[in-house]
């Protein structure tokens, strides 16, 4: 019982940070906070995605490169491109890389307005950092673990951001319906995104991409808007549009 509640833990934290503050702030911003939340979350970030920690930078071009060129060869991550989503993370991952290392041309004119704290950024991408988060999963598995197929899912722990990733781009490119033609393969992949908490409309988002809640239909539920409209009732964060309009062209 230990094993799975930390798996779930683990796997829904580090999606949460990931849409919630990879995705919507650093790339978007489409909600504001003030400087202690700011830091606060990009601490919590650092925490939940552990070894797999993506910097907040880096991400933010990378997924501003993708809806500028969405499904085109300088896509950073289009499934068009790769014969599987193995490659196509790992095609990623080379651009990601490159971009941290501000040595990739075509993410310059994407820099700017996304939150910045050198001391973590560094030290997530530090392989000692990495191997700190790793060697704690593994000694909380052999800790609690009642069966050695429980030792499987640690390679998931360990990248776990790349993961849901991978989910996101290869599945939200390839299966599901359109809403909107946004001449390009963006998806909802509903019957999915359990797996993702909103990150599967991604037809939708290609669409509207500063809107906040990723589903437009009234049974497209996107369980990340509603934690952010929570946030933004208790001024934690500053929703920037209420975007009533596109729920109407949506309908």
């Amino acid at each position: 019982m230990a094993i799975l509640v930390f798996f779930i833990a683990h796997y829904y934290l580090s999606l949460f940070t990931q849409t919630f503050y990879l995705h919507r702030y650093a790339a978007h911003k489409m909600f504001t906070m003030n400087k202690f939340w700011e830091k606060f979350f990009f601490l919590f970030t650092y925490i939940c995605q552990g070894s797999s920690f993506l910097s907040p930078r880096a991400y933010a071009l990378l997924h501003r490169m993708h809806h500028a060129y969405s499904d085109t060869e300088l896509d950073p991550h289009s499934p068009l491109y790769s014969s599987n989503a193995f490659t196509m993370m790992w095609k990623t991952k080379n651009i990601y890389n490159a971009v941290l290392n501000r040595d990739y041309a075509a993410a310059e004119r994407f820099e700017g307005d996304y939150p910045e704290w050198d001391l973590i950024e560094n030290l997530g991408d530090k392989w000692y950092s990495r191997l700190a988060w790793g060697t704690m999963y593994v000694l909380f598995y052999v800790n609690f673990a009642t069966a050695w197929w429980q030792f499987l899912l640690l390679p998931l722990h360990f990248l776990m951001g790349p993961i849901h990733g991978a989910i996101v781009n290869w599945g939200g490119h390839k299966y599901g319906y359109q809403n909107f033609d946004n001449h390009d393969h963006s998806k909802n992949t509903l019957p999915f995104d359990f797996l993702a908490f909103g990150e599967l409309f991604q037809n939708n988002h290609h669409k509207l991409p500063m809107r906040v809640n990723f589903g437009v239909k009234k049974w497209e539920l996107d369980p990340t808007y509603a934690f952010i409209w929570a946030l933004d009732k208790v001024k934690v964060v500053k929703i920037k549009r209420k975007w009533q309009e596109d729920v109407q062209m949506a309908a």
